[in-house]
């Protein structure tokens, strides 16, 4: 009768997981050490009291100690297990001594979420002075998060079971104009997790990429292009983060993206045309403007590392 009950993809996401490395058959998240950074706010702070209600021992990473003590006591009130590690993730030597800490006193990890990043949308034509945008993007998009997971993955191969999470974007696949440095540095971490996946399945180690649709959170905030453009509640996001820890699914897409990327395998100049005419439809924002503007009267030695957009670490 439960089986009658169960939808084919439940069913198939957990006949798969139930022959993954380490896999249990019941509560996969019960007692699991998950680590999850930008916990702060936005995705991560849900996703971390989404594990924790699911019998979860949570590590809480990102910058401001004071709102992470705030997400920490929330899961404590709840009756839930959290840890906090403030942490600036661009800082190599802070994420070797969060590494150190880890290890030291949890042992290490079971299960890992890549959540911290920041978003900068910004064209071409204002990014010729710029270059401290890919470099900032990529140090916390791609960077950090590689440097965390060198530094956890051998603990994680040595019990003979881990999963990492990596909250990426549909633009990988789509590969929005404005955004060259943000879908660089996503697609780097997207490509660096795959190859990962391979070298280390016969070790019980497996990755998930979610290519993430918009997302309500301060990141989007300063694009006025995203106040009216539908978006997942943080939540309903970090219930796509409890899936994939869960199931543990090498990719999780939005079908808009998958379409894109079919578009860009199949009809790649058409692609760009499309893409063109639709970009020259939605400006850059006023806030990216005034930072490019910025930039140009400063001397390049003096320069302010200015974002259009937050990080998600809050």
């Amino acid at each position: 009768m439960s089986l009658l009950l169960t939808t084919p993809r439940a069913w198939l996401a957990r006949h798969v997981r139930s022959h993954l490395p380490g896999a249990e058959p019941r509560n996969p998240l019960q007692g699991r050490r998950i680590l999850v950074t930008g916990a702060s706010s936005g995705i991560g702070e849900a996703t971390a009291l989404a594990c924790a209600a699911r019998g979860a021992t949570v590590l809480l990473v990102a910058r401001r100690a004071d709102e992470l003590e705030r997400v920490r006591a929330l899961v404590v009130g709840s009756g839930g297990t959290a840890y906090a590690f403030p942490c600036d993730l661009t800082d190599a030597d802070a994420v070797d001594r969060l590494v150190h800490a880890i290890l030291r006193e949890h042992g290490g990890v079971d299960m890992l979420v890549n959540n911290a990043g920041r978003s900068i949308r910004r064209s071409l034509a204002l990014s010729y002075r710029r270059m401290h945008d890919v470099e900032r993007t990529m140090s916390i998009n791609y960077f950090a998060p590689v440097r965390l997971m060198l530094g956890l993955l051998p603990a994680m191969v040595e019990q003979g079971f881990g999963h990492v999470v990596n909250i990426q974007t549909w633009g990988v696949q789509v590969k929005a104009p404005k955004f060259s440095a943000y879908i660089a540095s996503k697609t780097a971490l997207d490509s660096w997790s795959r190859i990962a996946g391979r070298e280390l399945y016969g070790d019980g180690i497996t990755f998930t990429n979610i290519r993430m649709a918009l997302v309500r959170t301060a990141m989007i905030g300063p694009t006025d292009a995203y106040r009216s453009a539908p978006a997942m509640t943080p939540e309903r996001a970090a219930a796509k983060v409890v899936r994939a820890l869960e199931d543990r699914p090498i990719t999780v897409n939005v079908l808009a993206g998958s379409a894109a990327e079919v578009l860009n395998l199949v009809a790649p100049r058409l692609s760009d045309a499309l893409f063109h005419r639709l970009d020259r439809r939605f400006p850059d924002s006023p806030a990216a403007r005034a930072h490019a503007e910025e930039s140009e009267h400063q001397a390049p030695h003096r320069r302010v590392a200015t974002s259009e957009t937050p990080r998600e670490t809050g």
